[in-house]
């Protein structure tokens, strides 16, 4: 009787511990794509932040332009 009680026993500590090594491993591979997505995101931010700051020097400079050739009159 015995011997089923700690084979039962054997058995359901290595399927616990398979258990807790593959959600640890699915968890790592989880958290892997979510920091690569932030990257992405933050290139992507980066990319955006640069063209509405060359659209800003953009106008800034027309204005100037104009405000120069206003004052020259």
């Amino acid at each position: 009787m015995s011997s089923k009680t700690s084979k039962f026993a054997l058995a359901l500590s290595c399927s616990v511990t398979i258990g807790i090594v593959a959600y640890v491993h699915i968890k790592q591979q989880s958290d892997r794509e979510k920091m690569h997505e932030g990257v992405i995101r933050d290139v992507e931010r980066q990319q955006r932040r640069k063209i509405e700051n060359l659209y800003i020097l953009e106008k800034q400079n027309e204005l100037t332009k104009k405000l120069k050739k206003e004052l020259g009159n």
